[in-house]
């Protein structure tokens, strides 16, 4: 008895000074309601949606008045004939991105970080940085205008079609192939996005302790092994975070992109989930379907983000949590 009379006390001496160090700091716990109002409006609230992926739902039709058809959806979308070409088109895509695109930013931040020239690093920054606030609808367009086929004799096709074509004789179908549409999407990436991902690892890069790189020189140690030594291990925990979050989005390959550079020609190869839901809910209306498959992509990214996350802790890292 006088155990469980210690415990209550130590517990309401707990909860008291809780309520204590609240009123204390009620002001800063003010700064956060607006982003804890974010995600109860924009991310916890609209959870209910998730209900629409067991319902036959069409636009026009009350949510309330719609069937219910349980796991109808879903089961019509992992038995579609077109699942597997999706789910390839899919996995191909972000496989490429996070084996050739996700690197770049990591390796042009330690190079931007090498510069000890202020001014020009501040210059390249701002020009690594501008393609990331220029519209894909801009990016797609440069590209026809670059790649774009000769329409016929005596029509001249795009710049790097041309230069290709007095090369060896005969242009490329870089937009209507199926398998070199994949790395046009990629240059696209790499050239809009490189700049921008280096603004968190160039933050972290500002970090990493002088000390240590005047010790490295009074130990005699050259650049090269500043770099392995110091600065990639400072930066290696935001690294795994980053690679952690890219791979809870393995299964979003962007929408706009592929609808923008998808023809006839390459269109198996650019139909992937994102462009199955963008035309299944926005262009036929079915938002029961539509939601399903959004629903198994979240679904998919969780788990994603659990393994990957424990192979982080199991490979000696912090982790995401």
């Amino acid at each position: 008895m006088a155990k469980n009379a210690t415990a209550a006390a130590a517990a309401t001496a707990k909860k008291t000074n809780k309520w204590i160090q609240i009123k204390r700091d009620k002001w800063m716990y003010l700064l956060l309601l607006p982003g804890f109002l974010y995600f109860v409006i924009f991310k916890i609230v609209p959870l209910w949606g998730i209900f629409i992926s067991m319902k036959e739902y069409y636009a026009g039709v009350s949510f309330f008045e719609a069937d219910w058809v349980g796991l109808d959806n879903f089961i019509t979308f992992f038995r579609s004939t077109f699942f597997i070409q999706l789910l390839k088109n899919t996995l191909i895509i972000s496989a490429m991105n996070i084996i050739f695109f996700f690197p770049l930013p990591i390796i042009l931040s330690l190079f931007l970080n090498e510069i000890r020239v202020q001014w020009y690093k501040k210059m390249l920054q701002t020009l690594v940085y501008v393609p990331h606030f220029v519209s894909m609808v801009v990016i797609a367009s440069i590209t026809f205008v670059l790649l774009k086929e000769s329409s016929g004799e005596g029509q001249a096709g795009g710049a790097v079609y041309e230069i290709v074509r007095a090369i060896n004789g005969k242009g490329e179908s870089w937009i209507s192939g199926k398998i070199s549409i994949y790395w046009v999407l990629l240059v696209q990436n790499i050239w809009k996005e490189t700049g921008w991902g280096t603004v968190i690892f160039l933050a972290a890069l500002a970090g990493v302790d002088v000390e240590q790189y005047e010790a490295a020189i009074v130990d005699g140690a050259t650049r090269m092994q500043q770099l392995v030594y110091i600065t990639i291990p400072a930066i290696m925990s935001t690294v795994v975070t980053m690679f952690i979050l890219r791979m809870g989005s393995v299964l979003n390959t962007g929408y706009e992109q592929l609808i923008l550079m998808q023809n006839s020609l390459n269109k198996s190869s650019t139909d992937t989930f994102d462009t199955n839901v963008y035309n299944q809910g926005r262009v036929s209306g079915n938002y029961g379907y539509s939601s399903a498959v959004g629903l198994f992509k979240s679904i998919v990214s969780l788990i994603f983000i659990q393994a990957s996350n424990r192979l982080a802790k199991a490979a000696g890292q912090t982790g995401l949590f």
